[in-house]
């Protein structure tokens, strides 16, 4: 992957920080909307090294969002952990999250993979790419905007509006095309689609599989881990699904996060920050690659085999913190081309 960020190597300044920690007491208060088990690996480690304690509350992002809110200031989270830019951000408008001051965490994660007002920073990514059928299309789409194309007519399978990977590539289209060009771009992409919007990004790859569709746009990481491991409806006939990173002689391609922030309330702000600074070290980067098929926040960490074999890539270094602002004018423009 190739980006515009300056490779820093702090690997042993972390693991020397970590190893003066190993003897801290006390807790972590998480609360986590990543729902992977081998996320298991993260947590033990860190408890290991610092001997902190760590409390986990599982939920969908809303629904720890408004939790956090209903506490209010007798709120027992530390640390909110969530998935995509837009809930991030949710988080933030919310109330939920302070800024973090940390020199560490400023030096390992780009600029654009973090909040503008430190309240949150992004520690593992996704490419959203496109993919497509070998057999029946010898001319892919090479750019998101070329998804609208009428060539693809009938071709094209995707997520709903609802989803927000949905909403953060349109919010994408935004910052980086404008308001007008990305209403056309989303009206020409509805009018490409094979079928009614519908499931995970699993099934827009099994939907090349079925012959519902051509082409269809998922994150990077469903792939990788259907070439680590089997997975139905995919690995079986995965040779037949080829792939694009979009938009290479432009913006690049769409990165979705995977991040955290510090409770605006955290009883254990120190642990909090503790933890944060540990997501960035060189150990749990490789992990996130690793353990979950996505690409490390930080540059220059190794890939695993699955990830690495997708290949080299320019990745869009717009701001992301700017991109989830879009949100609620990617909403009206899927409104308004009746994108489900």
């Amino acid at each position: 992957m190739s980006t515009n960020v300056k490779i820093t190597t702090l690997a042993a300044l972390i693991a020397t920080g970590i190893a003066a920690e190993a003897q801290a007491e006390g807790e972590l208060n998480l609360y986590s909307s990543r729902h992977y088990d081998t996320d298991e690996r993260l947590y033990s480690d860190f408890t290991e090294q610092t001997g902190i304690t760590i409390n986990r509350i599982e939920g969908k992002a809303d629904e720890l969002i408004a939790r956090m809110q209903a506490e209010g200031a007798n709120s027992p989270a530390d640390v909110l952990l969530t998935v995509d830019t837009s809930r991030l951000e949710r988080a933030k408008d919310a109330g939920v999250l302070q800024a973090t001051e940390s020199a560490l965490l400023e030096e390992r994660i780009p600029s654009n993979l973090q909040d503008s007002d430190n309240q949150w920073f992004g520690f593992s990514q996704r490419a959203r790419i496109i993919f497509y059928d070998k057999n029946d299309v010898q001319n892919p789409p090479m750019t998101y905007l070329d998804l609208a194309d009428p060539a693809y007519k009938g071709m094209v399978c995707h997520r709903s509006s609802s989803n927000v990977y949905s909403q953060t590539l349109l919010s994408a289209v935004i910052e980086n095309h404008g308001e007008e060009a990305a209403t056309a771009w989303a009206q020409g992409f509805v009018d490409n689609f094979a079928r009614d919007p519908q499931g995970g990004d699993t099934d827009q790859l099994r939907g090349l599989v079925s012959g519902e569709c051509e082409i269809s746009i998922s994150n990077t990481y469903y792939f990788a881990r259907s070439l680590r491991k089997d997975v139905k409806g995919v690995t079986s006939d995965i040779d037949m699904i080829g792939w694009v990173f979009p938009s290479q002689d432009a913006e690049g391609a769409h990165m979705n996060l995977s991040g955290a922030g510090v409770a605006a309330n955290a009883p254990n702000k120190d642990n909090a920050v503790k933890f944060l600074e540990y997501l960035a070290s060189e150990q749990a980067q490789v992990y996130f690659s690793a353990g979950n098929d996505e690409f490390p926040a930080v540059a220059g960490v190794p890939l695993s085999p699955s990830v690495a074999k997708l290949g080299e890539f320019k990745a869009d270094a717009v701001d992301l913190s700017a991109v989830a602002k879009n949100v609620p004018v990617a909403q009206k423009i899927f409104d308004t081309v009746g994108w489900k």
